[in-house]
């Protein structure tokens, strides 16, 4: 349990899957929480946002506009919520006296290494979301120098929503072969870990401005899938890899965006586990994992 080092946690985004985890495990710890919803807070509104933060708050920004392909035809309302929405946080955090931390994403990186991405490692967004969610760490730096930006990736939580993870789930569940690209490798992180580990930087002292939090290791969404395939007692034969270019996608991914947590471990964070065993606990949370 993360040690008390706040008086409140407020969370704009509170209706999605991160905030919404985050919430509960915050509440089930024994803090005080403020659940923001997008529609009860609207971040890119300065004086809503300024409405809800009171000194000595941390606040954990779970608000994004994470429609990865639609930020494409839509870049001002992704630009809105990614970039403008996350510099009023800080502003209105650094008039209050609170504290901030933002979530972004491996996807700031162009994906043209083949090792692991340190937190210093040159950015390279390739996509309107990519850039704007970038522009957002901008943002809240420039405006609250003491705030953590806090980079993830692949999350998903399992259960009976759209994320990858409960997707292939229940793709598992039939019986027909299933296409999955062979040629994006990440690292796959359970919703579980990543909140444990921004209720820690919310409760740690750590000077780092920006941290990875991912789950420990790599692989493809091919390789991922298998394993899903695989845990909940499934044949991962019927996993066919594939190139992207058989499922073209609006927006560019990056090849590779793996998340090395070296440097934020040397920061303090506690490293995230491997990602094949936070897989089984996300599919034993939900009765799913093989006996």
């Amino acid at each position: 349990m993360a040690e008390r080092n706040w008086d409140r946690i407020v969370i704009p985004g509170a209706g999605g899957m991160v905030g919404r985890v985050l919430a509960a495990q915050a509440r089930r710890e024994g803090h005080e929480v403020l659940a923001l919803t997008s529609a009860q807070c609207d971040i890119t509104d300065p004086a809503a946002v300024t409405r809800f933060i009171e000194p000595g708050d941390v606040v954990i920004n779970c608000a994004a506009y994470t429609r990865v392909d639609a930020a494409e035809t839509e870049p001002e309302r992704a630009h809105a919520v990614n970039a403008v929405g996350p510099g009023n946080l800080a502003r209105a955090c650094a008039g209050a006296g609170a504290r901030l931390i933002h979530i972004s994403t491996d996807y700031v990186f162009s994906g043209t290494r083949r090792r692991p991405y340190e937190i210093d490692d040159e950015t390279g967004p390739l996509s309107v979301y990519a850039r704007t969610k970038l522009a957002g760490e901008s943002a809240v730096l420039e405006a609250l120098p003491g705030a953590h930006v806090v980079r993830t990736a692949w999350v998903y939580e399992g259960g009976d929503g759209g994320d990858f993870v409960a997707v292939m789930r229940r793709l598992a569940a039939g019986d027909q072969p299933v296409e999955v690209v062979a040629d994006q490798i990440g690292s796959p992180t359970y919703v579980a870990d990543l909140t444990t580990a921004l209720l820690e930087v919310a409760a740690g002292d750590i000077a780092a401005p920006v941290l990875h939090a991912a789950n420990e290791g790599e692989a493809s969404r091919f390789e991922q899938a298998q394993a899903v395939f695989e845990a909940v007692g499934a044949d991962p034969a019927r996993v066919r890899p594939v190139g992207s270019d058989r499922h073209p996608r609006p927006a560019p991914r990056p090849a590779y965006s793996a998340l090395s947590g070296r440097r934020s471990a040397e920061a303090g964070l506690t490293p995230l586990r491997p990602w094949r065993d936070a897989l089984t606990s996300a599919l034993d949370a939900h009765g799913m994992a093989a006996g």
